[in-house]
């Protein structure tokens, strides 16, 4: 009985140490936060340049709720950041295509077809602030009927996601879908 006491203390003490750990921002600093992992044995390289491409498909699972693939691109770039890589080292470019590409309207135009305020809008400017690339599908834009002058300011439209994917893999970058 006095070991099984002591084992769930123990456990308690050890889940309630980890629970204690503060995530950090390192590059974008209000989304996508990490954990430091210190005595991580696997790490980026800080000496490596970073050639990182988001594909982006997946929609936001309820209008009034963020793109988790959004998140998750400010997530890897945390990432890099908190495992040492410098920020000037590392080049993202996201190709929104198919249902992502209504998460990146603007204000004006998320609210007509939603009747909510785009709360992905914040995450897409601390991303262009970062120096990310962000670019729609034109071929998204006309089978969806999206007017290119409705998007969030900063982004740019691409004759295709397909062709903006395989350009930027034929230059060496790591592709990631969300």
């Amino acid at each position: 009985m006095k070991k099984i006491v002591c084992l769930l203390i123990s456990a308690l003490f050890f889940t309630f140490s980890y629970a204690q750990d503060n995530k950090v921002n390192p590059i974008i600093k209000d989304f996508g936060p990490v954990y430091e992992i210190p005595d991580a044995v696997e790490k980026p390289d800080p000496k490596l340049n970073y050639k990182l491409l988001v594909d982006l498909v997946m929609a936001s699972s309820k209008p009034d709720t963020i793109n988790l693939g959004i998140e998750a691109a400010c997530t890897l770039l945390n990432l890099h950041g908190v495992g040492g890589v410098p920020k000037e080292k590392i080049k993202m470019v996201m190709a929104v295509h198919n249902a992502a590409g209504y998460t990146i309207l603007n204000n004006e135009a998320y609210r007509a077809r939603y009747k909510v305020d785009n709360p992905n809008l914040p995450m897409i400017k601390a991303l262009l602030d970062a120096g990310v690339k962000i670019v729609v599908c034109g071929q998204t834009l006309k089978k969806r009927g999206i007017d290119p002058s409705t998007l969030a300011t900063g982004v740019g439209v691409a004759t295709s996601a397909l062709t903006t994917i395989t350009t930027y893999q034929l230059k060496g970058y790591a592709t990631i879908k969300w």
